[in-house]
């Protein structure tokens, strides 16, 4: 039998569903920005098809909100406002608030324990 010898996770919501708390976190910023905007989960998942935070950011002024910004300050703007986004996420990441898939913990443990390090 081959020693297993490293987990690779790759993709964002492998170990957690964390889209929906990327919403909540855009949402937020949107709020800590003063804008008026809410994304909801339907929306949202129309917008998951653009690829990228700042990217999304832009496709949906661009789409929903035109002359919100000019596109001379679009890039900008939408760089800001998903670096406002991400430090959201990240508390609440650090505050627990997304929960692991079911069985995850216990992949992670069975394989640190298993681990020879």
């Amino acid at each position: 039998m081959t020693e297993l010898k490293a987990l690779i996770f790759d993709v964002d919501g492998t170990l957690a569903d964390t889209e929906d708390v990327h919403r909540v976190a855009f949402n937020r910023a949107f709020a800590q920005s003063g804008i008026d905007w809410e994304w909801s989960q339907a929306l949202y998942g129309q917008l998951l098809a653009v690829t990228g935070g700042k990217e999304r950011i832009r496709h949906y002024v661009t789409q929903y909100q035109p002359g919100f910004v000019n596109e001379a300050q679009l890039v900008d703007f939408s760089a800001q406002l998903h670096k406002t986004k991400t430090a959201i996420y990240t508390q609440m990441m650090g505050a627990g608030e997304v929960q692991l898939r079911p069985g995850v913990e216990r992949l992670l443990r069975e394989a640190r324990d298993s681990a020879s390090f």
